[in-house]
């Protein structure tokens, strides 16, 4: 069982995506109506249990990998997430989804925009938002992403910059550079709802831009 505080039109592009990559072959959780078919009910829902057990080498985030790169050539041209922007959007505009760039000191703001451009220029897809060693399950012969609560459509790089350093991502540049604009991302999606946190990170991400 799971609670969303999502809008409802939120939440219908999530459960969507869902049918849509599992209708593909990706792994996802399978949400379970209620007795009158409604997929949630005032932002609860039902999904089933998937078995499996988190990533613990490089094979194994290989296969994640893999698996990222199937949902992104399936979501190309997918529509944005009600509410959410990408970090293109928001490089001129200052909210969408969880982000709120006005609520940044200015000179922040400007910092994580300027860690996000190196990703830009990618064609944008669905990103999961949350690839981490919690939403992963490994099984026998599948990979399956848990909670796409923070799911939308974004540079696909957003969702291998997290990945461990020692796994192949593709990235074609420094792969400092795809760490760098996660951390901006991260303290920028987490400002509102975990200042304290967020603080933290952006702390993280002056230290790697020299300060600034």
């Amino acid at each position: 069982m799971r609670r969303s505080s999502r809008a409802a039109a939120s939440l219908d592009w999530e459960l969507d995506l869902l049918d849509h990559l599992a209708a593909h072959g990706i792994v996802v959780p399978r949400t379970l109506p209620a007795d009158e078919g409604r997929r949630h009910v005032d932002g609860l829902l039902v999904q089933e249990f998937l078995p499996g057990r988190p990533p613990r080498d490089v094979d194994d985030w290989t296969q994640v990998v893999r698996t990222l790169d199937a949902v992104h050539a399936l979501t190309v041209g997918w529509p944005q997430r009600p509410g959410f922007a990408s970090s293109r959007a928001l490089l001129s505009s200052a909210r969408g989804g969880d982000v709120d760039l006005d609520a940044m000191p200015a000179d922040a703001a400007e910092l994580v925009r300027t860690s996000w451009m190196p990703l830009q220029g990618t064609e944008e897809s669905v990103v999961h938002g949350d690839v981490g060693a919690g939403n992963v399950l490994i099984g026998p012969e599948t990979v399956a992403l848990l909670d796409w609560d923070e799911s939308r459509v974004d540079s696909p790089w957003f969702d291998l910059a997290p990945l461990p350093a020692d796994v192949p991502v593709g990235w074609p540049g420094d792969r400092e550079v795809l760490v760098t604009a996660g951390l901006a991302w991260e303290a920028a999606t987490c400002w509102v709802v975990e200042p304290d946190y967020a603080a933290t990170v952006l702390s993280r991400l002056r230290d790697r831009v020299g300060g600034r």
